[in-house]
């Protein structure tokens, strides 16, 4: 099978988040007949790979890839049509599936590093459902173990560096009930969230240069769901905005919660209630990894930031420095009718083993 064929076989197999185990059950039986380098080690439907035999001089790079997909929201059957292969998850990112097994069944002839390999459920959902912090727990080997990983999640190939912390916070207006021909005898709660919504309206980006390269990462606050009310005719006593905070990578957990809470103090009443929920930290940028040196070395990609949250952030909490490169397209990640470049694949295969290889 070339990687093309790999990534349409991913493909034809469901893996919305919540329903990984076919696909896990596949790569598990498939790798174990046809990557006999390798041994499989199984945490629920986790997998990871890891040689039999470690030339011990040799660095690890740890290739890290989730398998579930977002939910269905279209019907794009599995199909290639041209340079395009659509289908749910093609960029997002079992692009990057595709690549961790094709290396794994042919790796490359002189290598430069050894491999390990981590397969993981639940990405597409809150922080705490991924299954990669479970595998990193059970398995302390790893983060002592790899010297760099690359989560091969959509990045048009481009290296990019670091990642955006994000956190939801859920605001909660109170007020008080009554009829609405009669609102003068209750507290709109919808009102009150006024002032906030108009601030995250008019509220520009945040500028930050982070990193050796001065790479730019825009922080911003979105008003993203709202909720209240119970009936049409009814005052609404009580509403809910939640606000994502999308921060930097010079930026603590600790300190984004301050930022949303000086927002709500300034814009909403004083019995305005905070309830922050999936909090996820910022990804560092592993300055001075010397593989990160040699990937930019032998692929000479272009580098950008990455705007966005990735599992580097998890990762590098584990003690692990790591990147985001792939060959999925950034813009499809997500998409109803989404697909994948093979052109952008067989690259993404061609620079992956030159970095691999001496």
């Amino acid at each position: 099978m070339n990687v093309a064929e790999r990534l349409e076989a991913l493909c034809r197999i469901d893996s919305v988040i919540g329903n990984e185990k076919p696909l896990a059950d596949f790569l598990a039986q498939r790798l174990a007949e046809h990557a006999p380098a390798y041994e499989l080690i199984r945490v629920d439907d986790n997998l990871v790979l890891r040689p039999r035999a470690r030339v011990t001089e040799r660095k690890v790079v740890g290739l890290v890839g989730h398998l579930d997909t977002v939910p269905v929201s279209a019907d794009n059957p599995v199909r290639v049509e041209g340079d395009r292969l659509y289908g749910l998850g093609s960029s997002d990112m079992k692009s990057g599936d595709a690549l961790m097994w094709d290396l794994l069944e042919k790796p490359v002839a002189d290598p430069a590093y050894d491999i390990v390999a981590i397969f993981y459920t639940g990405e597409e959902g809150d922080y705490d459902q991924s299954g990669l912090g479970p595998t990193l727990e059970q398995l302390p080997w790893l983060a002592e173990t790899i010297d760099l990983a690359i989560c091969l999640e959509p990045s048009d190939n481009v290296l990019q560096l670091g990642c955006m912390g994000t956190i939801h916070a859920e605001v909660n207006f109170a007020g008080r009930a009554a009829h609405s021909a009669r609102p003068w005898q209750g507290e709109n709660a919808l009102y009150k969230a006024a002032s906030l919504l108009s601030h995250l309206a008019q509220r520009k980006p945040n500028d930050v240069r982070f990193g050796a390269e001065e790479l730019l990462y825009r922080e911003v606050l979105t008003a993203t769901l709202a909720k209240g009310g119970t009936a049409r005719n009814v005052v609404p006593s009580s509403f809910m905005v939640n606000v994502n905070y999308r921060f930097a990578p010079d930026r603590s957990l600790d300190s984004a919660q301050k930022v949303i809470r000086d927002i709500v103090a300034e814009h909403c009443p004083v019995d305005t209630d905070i309830n922050f929920t999936d909090l996820s930290p910022s990804g560092p940028i592993p300055e001075d990894n010397p593989l990160l040196a040699d990937f930019k070395r032998k692929t000479g990609v272009d580098v950008a930031p990455k705007q966005a949250w990735t599992d580097v952030a998890r990762l590098a909490a584990a003690g692990i420095d790591s990147i985001n490169w792939g060959p999925g397209q950034n813009a499809q990640a997500h998409q109803p009718d989404e697909w994948c470049s093979l052109s952008y694949l067989a690259e993404g295969d061609r620079l992956l083993r030159r970095f691999l290889s001496k």
